[in-house]
């Protein structure tokens, strides 16, 4: 669904139309979902932030003056991760070793999952937000509120970590 298309179910949705809602959540939950998580690096943090947003965004739609609103949602869903991750006490979580076998029979996937935990935050959001959620870089700096420059420098940054880490290696800052 592209922008303008976003934009006319919003307007059905601030009628309270559960149809054009449900059209909209259908469209955008994995994008949302995926930039979620890699923030949060929790499927059940990212599923509770994935539920609130949506619920956020029903209760309260984006208005007419929204021109982007791919963007708008995923803006919501980078800054309602970056408070989840925040709130949350810092200490490991049996849930992330409960599949551990499952993560093991697919190794390639595992090293990809692991190589993105590895970046810095600050990167994995924004490889995340481009890769996942097709924000272009221009609309990435917008919702982190960093230069352009800044975010191409750091989006090459965590491309070469990753490729680096996936060839062996480790990751430099």
């Amino acid at each position: 669904m592209n922008d303008r298309e976003l934009n006319e179910r919003f307007k059905l949705v601030r009628q309270k139309d559960v149809k054009a809602f449900e059209e909209v959540y259908n469209d955008m939950k994995t994008p949302v979902f995926t930039v979620i998580l890699r923030i949060a690096q929790s499927r059940e943090l990212a599923e509770d932030v994935l539920q609130e947003l949506f619920v956020k965004l029903f209760t309260s739609p984006p208005g007419e003056k929204v021109k982007k609103p791919r963007a708008y949602i995923l803006q919501m869903a980078h800054n309602m991760a970056i408070d989840a991750v925040r709130s949350r006490p810092q200490h490991a979580d049996i849930a992330d070793f409960e599949n551990l076998s499952a993560r093991e029979a697919e190794p390639e996937a595992a090293d990809a999952r692991q190589a993105l935990a590895a970046l810095p935050l600050s990167e994995r959001r924004i490889v995340a937000m481009h890769i996942n959620g097709g924000l272009k870089f221009r609309e990435i700096a917008a919702v982190t509120g960093e230069p352009l420059g800044t975010v191409l420098w750091r989006y090459r940054k965590a491309l070469d970590s990753l490729r680096r880490m996936l060839e062996g290696g480790s990751y430099e800052s």
